[in-house]
């Protein structure tokens, strides 16, 4: 059994300002994995949540996905989706019955059953199942136990309620932070999440004979090479360039009981991404060297990154077809916070990470517990997920109000 893991597509992203979908960068490599897959033909492609980079997704990223889809769909690929914290699972899924009589299988909201797909080969059958982002809360109310408070009870709880036949091959796809011993792997900056918050053991997929993992935008097996991140297909942030090759990992399942083949099959950006960090002098002589058509970021050591500097930069990379994302100078700190790096350090920071200096600074010093930091987690994940979000004009009356009265109980 030959399967396809992808995770993290955040179709519709924004990097500096530009969108990822309208410059051809997503479409782009959507064009280039459906050869690859065409090449490898796999017995399914399973995507581990994060489709959208937001619970509302443009018109365009939306035909991206069923662009993609219908593709696979008409080679006979059966396609699984389990949602992400990004997707709105009620949106992703509004479809599933009519799409799962065309192999297109999605898992949009937790539920007490999962949905699952039973596929066969020479060896057996393998049991694909979908566990979208589960909160606590939403397991608890899945499953009528109000005993559920934090993630890993969650998950584990959702998993015993399945009827899972381990004599025989499964496979389990998953969006949750899951570490082992408590101890997490490679973070990219564009993830926003605290450390710590909503982790999973990888022991509560015990049994499982590969976990499709989705969340971490990095590639790397958890706990056993059979547990693994899929990571991002492109880089979402400068700090991704320090991560291992992108690329979707190609799953080979023998007989029951022998260990998964995988490959990460490396897909070459239509853009490459490069930071470039020195003196004025060695910027100059970097930038030289660096291919058109790239995103860039220039970090200045040995003086303040000034109108002139940064223009110059502009007009040299703007005529290579290259786009000069971000400039910064750690040559010295302003004390402006709107204009220096510190501005810049507030803007790239998740959203919970922001919360949770704020409490800590209006409590003395403490730094919030667990219940406090999840609190603070699913305040942010409403954030993304709220009006707000979708139109940065509004702002959900509802968040405000738990957020405030977050915030006059804990730190007030």
């Amino acid at each position: 059994m030959r399967f396809i893991h992808l995770s993290d597509l955040h179709l519709g992203k924004m990097l500096h300002g530009v969108s990822l979908l309208e410059n051809g960068d997503q479409p782009d490599w959507v064009k280039k994995f459906l050869a690859l897959a065409e090449e490898k033909k796999p017995d399914a492609v399973v995507i581990a949540g994060d489709i959208y980079d937001r619970s509302m997704p443009s018109g365009a990223a939306m035909q991206l996905l069923s662009r993609m889809v219908t593709e696979l769909s008409s080679r006979s690929v059966p396609v699984m989706i389990a949602a992400g914290n990004h997707d709105s699972g009620e949106r992703l899924s509004c479809f599933k019955d009519i799409l799962s009589r065309q192999n297109v299988y999605i898992a949009g909201e937790v539920q007490r059953e999962l949905t699952h797909v039973t596929l066969s080969d020479e060896y057996g059958s393998v049991t694909f199942w979908l566990l979208p982002y589960v909160f606590p809360a939403a397991a608890a109310q899945a499953l009528g136990d109000d005993t559920i408070h934090d993630y890993d009870t969650a998950v584990r709880r959702m998993l015993a309620e399945q009827n899972v036949d381990f004599s025989q091959r499964n496979v389990i796809v998953a969006h949750q932070n899951v570490t082992r011993g408590g101890v997490e792997g490679i973070r990219g900056g564009s993830e926003s999440m605290v450390g710590g918050v909503g982790q999973v053991d990888y022991t509560a997929f015990d049994g499982f004979d590969y976990a499709a993992l989705g969340h971490i935008h990095a590639a790397y097996a958890v706990g056993r090479e059979s547990m693994r991140y899929a990571g991002s297909p492109m880089c979402y942030h400068f700090d991704e360039l320090r991560q291992p090759k992108k690329g979707p990992v190609l799953v080979e399942l023998g007989a029951k009981g022998t260990e998964p083949v995988i490959e990460t099959l490396a897909i070459p950006p239509l853009h490459p991404m490069h930071e470039l960090r020195g003196t004025y002098d060695e910027l100059r002589a970097k930038a030289s060297a660096v291919e058109n058509g790239s995103y860039v970021k220039l970090v200045l050591t040995d003086r303040p990154m000034t109108p002139e500097i940064s223009a110059y930069f502009q007009a040299l990379f703007e005529s290579r077809g290259s786009v000069l994302m971000d400039r910064l100078s750690e040559f010295r700190r302003f004390t402006d916070v709107e204009s220096g790096p510190e501005a810049h350090d507030l803007r790239e920071k998740p959203v919970e990470e922001l919360f949770a200096e704020f409490y800590t600074a209006r409590s003395g010093g403490e730094s919030p517990d667990e219940d406090d930091a999840a609190l603070l987690h699913y305040a942010a994940e409403l954030l993304r997920n709220s009006d707000a979000g979708a139109d940065g004009k509004s702002v959900d009356p509802k968040l405000a109000d738990q957020v405030l009265a977050f915030l006059a109980k804990e730190v007030g």
